[in-house]
C-alpha cells in the first residue's frame, strides 16, 4: 500500500504531464522474449512540443503506444496527466483514451472512417463524450487546420496531406490534454509537411502538449526539444538553439543540413550514458573497454593504450642491451 502511495505521488506534479520512470516493456512469444524498453526515464511538461526519434526497433513507437493507452507497461512506472497507466482498470483506460489523449496515425486509414465526410469524422468522437454544439466545434477544428472548405469530402476525395490535416482535427475533437502523432509527415511532400508542422506549432503556442514520433529530419530539427531513443533507453536530447527559435517559418533555412540544435548525452539514474555510434567508431576499439579520466573539469573518454607488438618489445629490449 505504501509503495502504491509513493508511486501515485511521483505522478502528481502539476507541471509534468508525462512521467516515465525506469519503464520496461517485454514482448513474449512461445520461443523468445523481446525487451523493447529497457529502463526508460522521461518527463514531459505541460505545454511542451517534443519529438521522439530513433532507428527502427529502438522502442519509440512502443513508448508512444503505452502513453496512448494501447499497450500496457511490463515494469517501472508511467503517469500521464496524473493517471497511473499501470493501475487503470479497463473502464478507466477507455475513459483515458477518450478524454486525455488524441492520436494521429501515419496510416490515414486508422484516422478516418471512409464512408463519412470530413465533418462527420471530426464529429464522431464527440458522440461518445459530453461535448455540446458538436457541429460548430467540428467546423472550428476544420477551419483551424485549413480544411473547412473540404468539410463534405470523404476520405477518397482528399489527398494524403489533406487526410492528415483532418486527422489532427479528429484527434482534437474531445479537447485532449495530450496530442500524440506517429510519423505525421511520413507520407506527404515537403510543402505539406511544413504546413502540418505549422499546425502543430500553432496548437502548441495555444498551450497544447504534443508528442511526435518522427523520422523526418527537417521536422525534428525545428522542434525545441528532441529525445533520441536507442535500444529502449533515452540516449540523448537535442535542444533548439536560441538563434533559430523565432525563425521556424523562414523558408530560406535548410532545416535538414543546418546545425540548429545542441545535443546532450543523458545520464541514467546510476550514472550511465550511451555514446553516439560515430564516436564509438572513432575510438577504434578492439573490445568494449575505454579509459575514463577527469581532467580540467571535464570527463575524457579514450580508447585503451595499444599494447606493444612483440617486435616492438623485442626491439626495445635489444636497444636497451646495446646501450648497456
Amino acid at each position: 500500500m505504501k509503495e502504491n502511495k509513493e508511486a501515485e505521488n511521483k505522478g502528481s506534479d502539476d507541471k509534468v504531464l508525462i512521467k516515465a520512470d525506469n519503464l520496461v516493456k517485454i514482448y513474449k512469444t512461445k520461443e523468445t522474449e523481446v525487451l523493447a524498453l529497457q529502463g526508460l526515464d522521461l518527463s514531459v511538461e505541460r505545454g511542451e512540443l517534443t519529438a521522439i526519434i530513433g532507428n527502427s526497433g529502438s522502442g519509440k513507437s512502443t513508448f508512444l503506444n503505452m502513453i496512448g493507452g494501447l499497450d500496457r507497461p511490463s515494469a517501472g512506472s508511467l503517469f500521464v496527466a496524473g493517471g497511473n497507466l499501470f493501475t487503470m482498470s479497463e473502464k478507466e483506460l477507455v475513459r483515458y483514451k477518450r478524454n486525455t489523449v488524441g492520436f494521429v496515425w501515419q496510416n490515414n486509414g486508422r484516422n478516418m472512417l471512409p464512408f463519412l465526410s470530413a465533418l462527420e469524422n471530426v464529429m464522431m468522437p464527440m458522440y461518445i463524450s459530453s461535448s455540446k454544439k458538436k457541429r460548430e466545434k467540428a467546423m472550428e477544428l476544420l477551419e483551424m487546420v485549413g480544411m473547412a472548405h473540404k468539410k463534405a469530402n470523404r476520405m477518397n476525395m482528399l489527398s494524403g496531406g489533406e487526410q492528415q490535416r483532418v486527422a489532427i482535427a479528429i484527434a482534437l475533437a474531445n479537447s485532449p490534454q495530450l496530442l500524440l502523432a506517429d510519423e505525421p509527415t511520413g507520407s506527404v511532400d515537403t510543402a505539406t509537411a511544413n504546413y502540418i508542422f505549422d499546425v502543430f506549432s500553432e496548437l502548441n503556442r495555444n498551450g497544447q502538449t504534443i508528442l511526435i514520433v518522427t523520422h523526418d529530419i527537417a521536422l525534428s530539427k525545428k522542434v525545441k526539444r528532441v529525445v533520441a531513443i536507442r535500444d529502449g533507453k533515452i540516449s540523448s536530447e537535442r535542444v533548439l538553439k536560441e538563434a533559430y527559435q523565432d525563425r521556424l517559418a523562414e523558408t530560406d533555412i535548410d532545416w535538414r543540413s543546418e546545425d540548429t540544435q545542441d545535443e546532450y548525452a543523458v545520464l541514467d539514474r546510476v550514472g550511465r550514458l550511451q555514446l553516439p555510434q560515430e564516436m564509438i567508431q572513432g575510438l577504434k576499439l578492439g573490445d568494449n573497454k575505454v579509459r575514463v579520466a577527469f581532467q580540467d573539469g571535464k570527463i575524457v573518454i579514450s580508447g585503451p593504450e595499444e599494447a606493444k607488438t612483440e617486435s616492438e618489445a623485442a626491439s626495445d629490449t635489444s636497444g636497451d642491451t646495446g646501450n648497456s
